[in-house]
């Protein structure tokens, strides 16, 4: 497209793309935008090198004229978007990049696959944690996805509430908390249940969690609390029937004296587990495998948009896709959320003019936020540590005005309605 559009002069012409996902997958009542951090600091090295150049140039992907193209670009369009964390409904134009079309096409697969696999955890992630309620969840899945998504979806999970991880890459880059555990491993290394547990309480000291159900769950709890005393930090509970098992442990825990050790549970959990357990006297969940596919949705079904592009006269004309099922709205689009009394009552998008104004909503609250301007990152403090803190600040915050039928985990339309005015 960009070869094309350099042949023919309309590579220059200003265009808008929005990013917005069509419909929500199923079973989801809202959506949750993460990786906006991630994006940010990936966008600086969206560069060609001499290396990829000759490759481009060897394999006959592009022409001269396009090499020449690539060999300086840099992005230097604007974007906007939703803040990191924020919740969305279908429609909601979570980024929209201004600029050249040369500039605003080379951004769409970076921006499609970081958005699409981070918003897609922090769906899942958020459904989990308000169905946890006050107890945490620990991130757990490192090995069972791509190494590098792995860090991304812990990052993604702490974004929608999770309280820690087990992959320390994430920690590292991000300052996320990070937590471990033993396996099943470490206690059949030892001859016996006993010298495991000794030798974990040694290096680790009491307040560490100890596995009891290598072999007998009841013997195993009395073995732990031997080990460590009344002062053991948590036991966890790997397979059976874990909302019964919780109960027997609570009751055997509280009756050897160890009333403020906790009960951790993990083993394939996904929100729907969660919320069955609510009941059961548990302390925190691991979650892996359902967490970093996105629990049955492992995309955010995000999609990457021309909605306007520069006429002859050099105004922006709306444009839109029409085809059956996938026609979309023309124009950009600001985006406000209608507020009453705490609780989010309406989506409001209002198409912008051929001047790009739009009118306010008024007593809305705005959803967007400028991110790049000129190509560069507007706040540094969206990426890094800082970017992750006020990402799940934001979320938290957006999660709790949505109204009750948000956190239902039955198939149904959408928390909120979407109005968009100034459509043609």
């Amino acid at each position: 497209m960009l070869q094309a559009a350099l042949a023919d002069g309309t590579a220059g012409r200003r265009c808008v793309f929005e990013v917005f996902a069509r419909r929500l997958p199923p079973g989801r009542r809202y959506g949750v935008v993460a990786g906006t951090g991630r994006l940010l600091e990936l966008l600086p090295a969206l560069t060609f090198d001499e290396a990829a150049l000759g490759w481009l140039d060897a394999e006959g992907v592009v022409d001269e004229a396009t090499l020449a193209h690539l060999a300086g670009w840099r992005f230097s369009g604007d974007v906007d978007g939703y803040a990191e964390g924020e919740t969305y409904l279908p429609g909601s134009p979570l980024l929209t990049v201004r600029g050249t079309f040369a500039d605003a096409v080379l951004l769409e697969t970076l921006v499609l696959s970081v958005l699409n696999h981070d918003s897609a955890v922090a769906a899942a992630a958020s459904r989990m944690t308000a169905a946890a309620g006050e107890r945490p969840c620990l991130e757990m899945g490192s090995r069972r996805t791509h190494e590098e998504a792995a860090v991304a979806a812990a990052r993604a999970a702490v974004v929608a509430g999770f309280a820690g991880t087990s992959n320390l890459e994430a920690g590292r880059r991000y300052g996320l908390a990070t937590i471990g555990t033993s396996a099943h491993a470490f206690t059949l290394l030892h001859d016996d249940e006993e010298s495991a547990f000794a030798g974990q309480v040694a290096a680790q000291g009491t307040g560490t969690t100890l596995l009891v159900d290598t072999y007998d769950v009841a013997a195993g709890v009395e073995r732990a609390v031997a080990a460590a005393g009344p002062g053991l930090g948590a036991v966890r509970l790997d397979s059976g029937d874990l909302g019964e098992l919780a109960h027997q442990v609570r009751r055997q825990l509280d009756a050897l004296g160890a009333r403020s050790t906790r009960v951790t549970v993990t083993s394939d959990l996904d929100e729907h587990a969660v919320a069955a357990l609510a009941s059961a006297p548990v302390d925190g969940y691991g979650v892996g495998t359902s967490l970093v596919v996105g629990s049955g949705a492992p995309t955010a079904g995000l999609v990457y948009k021309m909605v306007a592009r520069e006429d002859a006269d050099g105004c922006l004309r709306g444009v839109a896709k029409a085809s059956s099922g996938k026609a979309g709205v023309a124009g950009a689009k600001r985006a406000w959320r209608e507020v009453t009394s705490g609780t989010a009552s309406a989506e409001v998008l209002v198409v912008e003019d051929a001047d790009g104004h739009a009118e306010e909503a008024p007593g809305a609250r705005p959803l967007q936020v400028p991110l790049v301007r000129g190509g560069e990152v507007v706040d540094a403090r969206t990426t890094g540590a800082e970017g992750v803190r006020r990402a799940a600040e934001r979320h938290a915050a957006s999660r709790a005005e949505l109204p009750a039928a948000a956190r239902r985990l039955s198939h149904g339309e959408p928390c909120l309605p979407t109005r968009v005015l100034g459509a043609g």
